[in-house]
Parts: structure tokens; C-alpha cells; sequence
């Protein structure tokens, strides 16, 4: 049988008016929270089966349309979402940032989205992103408006330093981190020519770390050009995917000596995608495919996200997650909030669904 969630509803959209209450009106809001509710009960974002579990005071078609028009009609401000994520974080800046891109395919349509994270705790919560009107890598400007976005709304004070894979270099992208003084720590390719500019010798990256051996780290202690940049560059010999050893150089402002170290957390972006797709709210199973509906989606997804990953890792404070024999958690701190907050929304247990509200409260 059906559970009534309106108290809970009521009690969720209260904790959303505290923040967006001066922004949107009640009833965009209440949509907010009947959403959020509904998705980390089913966990799709198909839209038949989110309204069998909206409010059960009107009938499913009702509410099928209510999700329709909202997704079609209303213009929902990604940049104040993004605000409302930001004032959810657990810590404070300056945050390392994580850039990458997500891709999925609806018939013949590529979604393709852009995506800019905060680390923290074993995943990277995606605070800004851009939906991309092709397949296939970013370009430079895109990723420059993304970096100005955050920028804008968050301050270059509040950055630590910038983490991304092979595909987020190019010349004008280095002078405009170099330009802006953002710390970064970006992955190359082997074969990446660089300069010696004391000598103005031109060599690959790799010949400068060919003396690595597998797991072993270092960096070179000179300045260089890439792409007509200066920089520094670090290199770990790895073994990839394919069980075939390779060096992992990275390009970084400054302090090489910790980019490997530091490069390592550009994963924990993989993971909130993860939680994205199928570890978790399905967005691949929508059927939108048009670019300003996909963004009003994603966004509500993203809130749920910081909701459920920020009760994860209250829960694991008060009943830690076992450690296997890998050294590996057993199941993730999004995974862990996701089960208990959708098994709150089944109960009756109000009291205890109250206190866990307070993770999307700003205050």
C-alpha cells in the first residue's frame, strides 16, 4: 500500500524555502520538494513512474502533467541552484575543482554535458555544467565560460587548484589559468612536445621521465613551455587499464611535487557520475533530449544528489561503512544516504525524516 508523503513533502519544502523562498514561489518550491522525494524513492527520472509517487492527494495523470509543464515551461535558473549546492557544502574554501565531461546517447541524439565538481569525501559534487549541442570533446571557449561562470558566482578565492584529464588542454587554455593565476594540475599526452627555455631545446614530455620505474614518481625541477606556457611537469609510470605500463605526466602551474598526489582525486568526479547513471537516479533513462529540459533535470537531480550524498556521510559518522579486505568501503557514501533517505520517505517515521531535512538546509 501507498504511503502518504504530504507531511513529508511539507516538511521538505519548508527546508527548501529557506532558501529559495524569496526567489520562487511556494508552489515551484512544494514542486521541488515533491520531486526530490519521488526521485530518491524510485530512483529514474522516468517521468510515469516519479508521478505514481508524487502527491497522493491528486491522480498520477495529474501529476505526470505537473512534471511535464514544469520540465517544458518553467525557466529554472541553473546559476541559483549551483548557490544553493555551494552554501550545502560540508567544508570550506578554497576547493579543489574537478573538470570532465559525461556523455550518454537517446536514439540518435548525443547528450553530452560538461561538467565542473568540488571535491570532497570521495566524490566531486557537480556544482556548474554545460550541455554541449554536439558529441565528441569540449572546446576551449566552452571551458573558459564554465570557469568564468564559477568565477562569477564563487570568486577565484575560493579555488585551490583546477584537476582535469588529457582532454582539457590547448595553448589559449593554459594562458587563461596562467592569466587568472589559477593553480592547476592537468593530465598530457606522452608525445606532448615541450621547451627547455633555458636552451630552447624542444623535446617530448616523456623523454624527461624516461628513467621512471612502475609506481614510481617524480618531477622535473625546471620550469617549461607547453604550448607556449610556462609551467612545470610531473610523471608517474603507471600500469593503464590495459595492463600496459605508460607515464601519467601532468602540467601544473606550480608545486609539481604534489600533483601526482593531488591528480588522484580527479576520479572522485567518475563517481558522481556514477551516481548520476546507474549506481543510482538513472538520468539515462529519460527521454528529454532537448538541451534546456535536460539542464531543468539535471539540476533538480543534482540537489537530490547533495541531499542524500551529504546524509551518507552523517550516517557513516554514526555507524561506519566496513572496510573489505581491499581496503575499499562496501558500499558508497552516496549509496549508503540514497537506501536510508528512500526508506525514510517508505516509513512513518517523521521525527526522523525531520532531522534529516536539515542536510539541505543552508542555515
Amino acid at each position: 500500500m501507498k504511503i502518504k508523503v504530504e507531511n513529508k513533502v511539507t516538511v521538505l519544502s519548508d527546508t527548501l524555502k529557506e532558501f529559495f523562498g524569496d526567489k520562487m514561489n511556494l508552489a515551484r518550491i512544494k514542486f521541488f520538494g515533491l520531486f526530490i522525494s519521488a526521485l530518491c524513492k524510485v530512483q529514474t527520472v522516468c517521468f510515469e513512474k516519479l508521478a505514481c509517487w508524487f502527491d497522493s492527494n491528486v491522480n498520477v495523470e495529474s501529476s505526470l502533467r505537473r512534471i511535464q509543464r514544469f520540465i517544458a515551461e518553467y525557466p529554472l535558473d541553473s546559476d541559483l541552484v549551483a548557490r544553493f549546492i555551494f552554501a550545502l557544502l560540508p567544508h570550506e574554501p578554497p576547493y579543489r575543482l574537478v573538470l570532465d565531461r559525461t556523455n550518454w546517447k537517446f536514439g540518435t541524439k548525443n547528450i553530452n554535458i560538461l561538467t565542473l565538481g568540488i571535491v570532497y569525501k570521495g566524490v566531486a559534487f557537480p556544482i556548474l555544467f554545460h550541455i554541449m549541442p554536439k558529441f565528441g570533446n569540449s572546446c576551449m571557449q566552452e571551458r573558459i565560460d564554465l570557469m568564468d561562470r564559477f568565477i562569477r558566482l564563487f570568486g577565484s578565492g575560493s579555488i585551490e587548484c583546477l584537476l582535469a584529464d588529457r582532454e582539457f588542454v590547448g595553448d589559449k587554455w593554459l594562458e587563461y589559468l596562467n592569466r587568472l593565476n589559477i593553480e592547476y594540475h592537468i593530465r598530457i599526452r606522452e608525445n606532448f612536445w615541450v621547451e627547455i627555455p633555458g636552451n630552447g631545446h624542444i623535446v617530448k614530455a616523456s623523454w624527461l621521465f624516461n628513467n621512471l620505474r612502475i609506481n614510481e614518481c617524480g618531477f622535473y625541477r625546471k620550469i617549461v613551455r607547453v604550448n607556449g606556457e610556462l609551467c612545470y611537469l610531473s610523471a608517474s609510470r603507471i600500469i593503464n587499464k590495459e595492463n600496459v605500463p605508460e607515464l601519467q605526466i601532468i602540467v601544473s602551474f606550480n608545486k609539481p611535487d604534489k600533483a601526482q598526489s593531488l591528480y588522484k582525486e580527479r576520479w572522485q568526479i567518475e563517481s558522481a557520475f556514477k551516481a548520476l547513471k546507474s549506481s543510482g537516479f538513472n538520468i539515462e533513462d529519460t527521454h528529454l533530449s532537448d538541451i534546456e529540459r535536460v539542464s531543468k533535470l539535471l539540476s533538480l537531480i543534482l540537489i537530490a544528489f547533495a541531499w542524500v550524498y551529504k546524509a551518507g556521510i552523517y550516517l557513516d559518522k554514526l555507524r561506519p561503512i566496513k572496510i573489505k579486505k581491499h581496503g575499499r568501503r562496501a558500499k558508497s557514501l552516496f549509496k549508503y544516504g540514497l537506501t536510508y533517505i528512500a526508506n525514510l520517505l517508505f516509513s512513518n517515521d517523521i521525527d526522523n525524516f525531520n532531522q534529516y531535512c536539515k542536510f539541505l538546509s543552508c542555515t
